[in-house]
């Protein structure tokens, strides 16, 4: 049995918190025993342990943009200790082969392996363009000897961190997987959703952006796309769906002020975070993920594709390594307003096209991005680490 602990920033479920539910749900749990540490609790936390997966609350030495003060870094210190001591007494009952770390945004994998000589890999999902000081930081930590294996979540990603021949040698890239949904939206389900929470009619097109509501995903440049083409096209509806993240409402309350700007509350919606999230994406026409920066990956547009959704993305990224132009949706320049309209046009005017997209989107989603692959290409390397 290889005992493996699992060190993760958060207890949501988004992106790179799904992308571990999905791995440790479908690990082969007769060769691989998991321990999991996150921060707080929450829904991940309720998932992992109905898979009978051991979840411990702790610090996991999350690092971030305010923590650069006097009270902040104490509180930092501090938690150094407390980790450290948490793992040691997990350490002692489990005898770990191996730490992973879920994120570039936990450090206590990397202080203790460093500490006690075990092997560690860690799991990366960003691209981090700024502070150049963050990015400079975490080279030298991939770089580091406490680091034994990187994996990256795409090629861009790897691409963006692999500066030098240290980090290289030890990289791979694993793509992120998705379970086939088993349970789909029956007629009625899609359109009691499309009713109640989008308040749509049965004649009107769908376009949604599904995820976190932050500074680079581009709710703001989808909004004011959205108020140009709404004088255009009288039968489209727009919806958010997603949360901003912890400490940072104001995200929420500014796209929320420039809905009422606009003059557009009855023809945009902004609904929380959903669990059965496939279901909502089974309910809508159009998919768009329209990040200012370059997406790690863009878990997003996978669901969207397997919802046989065509999906229009940002040309940067992840997303250009799992959208085929004009073939499963559309790529369109980054932050290029004409461009995107022009996009999210092309597919209003034409259901065929929409249609096709979407159809050919789920067949490589099943073919490429399968949970089994991804699964089995973790399995394999814990074996060789």
């Amino acid at each position: 049995m290889i005992n493996i602990l699992f060190i993760h920033q958060s207890s949501d479920l988004y992106g790179s918190d799904k992308t571990l539910l999905l791995l440790l749900k479908n690990l082969d749990k007769s060769r691989f025993n998991p321990i999991v540490i996150i921060p707080h609790e929450g829904p991940l936390k309720e998932e992992l342990e109905k898979q009978n997966i051991k979840v411990i609350v702790a610090p996991v030495l999350k690092l971030y943009r305010k923590m650069f003060t006097p009270t902040n870094l104490f509180k930092f210190l501090k938690e150094i200790r407390s980790g450290v001591a948490t793992l040691d007494d997990l350490n002692e009952k489990y005898q770990f082969d191996l730490i992973y770390s879920n994120t570039l945004a936990v450090l206590l994998g990397h202080f203790y392996t460093r500490k006690r000589k075990i092997k560690h890999l860690w799991h990366v999902h960003e691209i981090i363009e700024s502070p150049k000081i963050f990015t400079r930081l975490f080279c030298r930590l991939l770089q580091s000897s406490a680091t034994t294996k990187i994996v990256y979540n795409s090629i861009s990603t790897q691409n963006f961190w692999n500066v030098n021949s240290k980090i290289a040698s030890k990289s791979r890239v694993i793509w992120n997987g998705l379970e086939f949904p088993k349970n789909s939206a029956s007629v009625d389900e899609i359109t009691t959703i499309r009713e109640t929470f989008f308040k749509s009619k049965p004649n009107e097109i769908v376009i949604a952006l599904i995820g976190r509501i932050s500074r680079w995903k581009g709710q703001q440049l989808l909004l004011n796309v959205f108020n140009t083409l709404s004088n255009k096209h009288q039968n489209i509806k727009l919806v958010f769906i997603g949360s901003p993240p912890p400490n940072q409402d104001g995200f929420l309350e500014d796209l929320k002020w420039d809905i009422q700007k606009y003059q557009l509350a009855d023809r945009v919606l902004v609904i929380p975070f959903q669990k059965e999230i496939f279901k909502f994406w089974q309910s809508i026409d159009i998919a768009v993920v329209p990040s200012i920066e370059p997406e790690p990956f863009g878990l997003v547009a996978v669901e969207a594709m397997l919802a046989k959704k065509p999906v229009i993305g940002s040309n940067h990224g992840g997303l250009t390594e799992i959208i085929i132009n004009n073939e499963t949706g559309i790529l369109v320049e980054p932050n290029n307003k004409n461009y995107l309209a022009e996009a999210i046009s092309k597919l209003i005017e034409n259901q065929e096209l929409r249609e096709k997209f979407g159809k050919n989107g789920y067949n490589r989603a099943i073919k490429e991005f399968s949970i089994e692959k991804y699964v089995q290409s973790f399995e394999k390397l814990f074996v060789e680490l």
